[in-house]
């Protein structure tokens, strides 16, 4: 990779870490679910008055992916902070996304998974057998529960993108974003009624207002604008890895800003967590190395 091009892809991947103590921030102020639709509000708005919608895919494409992403995956992540899942915990559990797209790819796609991905997803799922057992509050198991099905949902939002691949990626993520935000509204309605829409001028303080653009316009539409032009510009093997720093990034951002701390077992069950995600994100390229031929001397 160029340079500039990988120090690019560093950012996004340490923004997109330090994405969950930002969304700590705007929860602080902003229930989960008013957080989340205002994310996607601005996510949408005003840039849904300058892209064109995407051609090349329907709007219940469109709509199931805005669903899965913003409810399915966001609404839930804010759910489990909000409940008691750190933002540290929260950045690791979801990268078992990983996973969970090789296996529905297995099981969907007709993909077919190596060894070493296999060697990578057990030694990931001990990790977070040892985060799980080390940690304090069944509140944060809760949460656990439900980042793994946040992560499971991101994992179908790779599948439509993997199956319908839309051109214009940035137009893609703000149109659906449109089908996310009035689901979260009215999710907000129906748990709570009038009470949060009432306190928004007094809940949507500066902190909160920065935590929503933040996630916005930073996390969301930037983020996916690199990531996605550094996926079609290089292979997958030169980019994937990058997505380590993403809990990496998530751990340090928690500890600098909230003094998040952890007890021992937890912190060796991350090590074992980041080390089953490397096995899986470099398992190609060492299966390729321990297959590749051996020149004959002589």
């Amino acid at each position: 990779m160029k340079p500039a091009d990988l120090l690019l892809g560093i950012l996004v991947t340490v923004i997109w870490g330090s994405n969950f103590s930002v969304i700590e921030a705007g929860l602080r102020d902003l229930d989960p679910f008013l957080l989340t639709g205002l994310r996607f509000t601005f996510t949408a708005f005003p840039l849904i008055l300058f892209l064109r919608r995407p051609s090349d895919v329907s709007l219940a494409v469109l709509a199931a992916y805005g669903l899965l992403f913003g409810v399915g995956l966001w609404w839930v992540v804010n759910l489990a902070m909000a409940l008691g899942l750190s933002p540290g915990l929260s950045s690791l559990v979801l990268q078992f996304s990983a996973f969970f797209t090789l296996i529905l790819s297995a099981v969907i796609l007709r993909e077919r998974i190596g060894r070493i991905p296999i060697v990578g997803m057990v030694v990931a799922a001990a990790g977070l057998l040892l985060v799980i057992a080390f940690t304090d509050g069944h509140t944060t198991l809760v949460g656990v529960a439900l980042v793994l099905l946040a992560a499971l949902s991101w994992s179908a939002c790779n599948l439509i993108v993997k199956r319908y691949k839309p051109a214009d990626m940035i137009a893609f993520i703000v149109w659906s974003s449109v089908f996310s935000a009035p689901v979260l509204f009215l999710l907000t309605w129906l748990k709570y009624g009038n009470a949060p829409f009432n306190g928004l001028l007094t809940g949507l303080t500066l902190r909160a207002s920065a935590s929503v653009l933040f996630q916005a316009y930073v996390t969301t539409v930037f983020g996916y604008m690199v990531w996605n032009n550094l996926m079609k510009k290089y292979p997958a093997s030169s980019v994937a890895p990058l997505s380590l720093i993403v809990p990496v990034s998530g751990v340090v951002t928690s500890y600098l800003v909230y003094h998040e701390t952890f007890a021992p077992m937890v912190w060796v069950g991350v090590v074992v967590m980041l080390v089953g995600v490397a096995i899986f994100v470099l398992g190609p390229r060492l299966g390729q190395l321990f297959t590749r031929p051996r020149r004959c001397s002589g």
